[in-house]
């Protein structure tokens, strides 16, 4: 994490593998560290979370995540068969 020093309003954080930069005006007072834990929402970090926090939003996550894909299967799967 980076904090430029002419805009304090933003981090530079890799997100993902990709650098972004996230606007951390939202956490009113809460001073970020290299390494510390932020919950990030389109662009802006909302807290900052701690990493059993950080993990349980994961997997929170990837679990819509797979009910969605399970979904979408079983839509594909109860559609006509394709012509061809």
């Amino acid at each position: 994490m980076e904090i430029p020093s002419d805009r304090t309003d933003l981090a530079k954080v890799d997100v993902s593998g990709v650098r972004r930069a996230v606007n951390i005006d939202l956490l009113d007072g809460q001073p970020l560290r290299p390494g510390d834990w932020v919950l990030i929402h389109v662009g802006f970090a909302l807290s900052k979370i701690d990493e059993d926090e950080a993990r349980a939003a994961l997997e929170f996550l990837e679990g819509i995540g797979q009910a969605y894909e399970d979904e979408l299967a079983a839509l594909r799967d109860s559609g006509p068969e394709p012509e061809g």
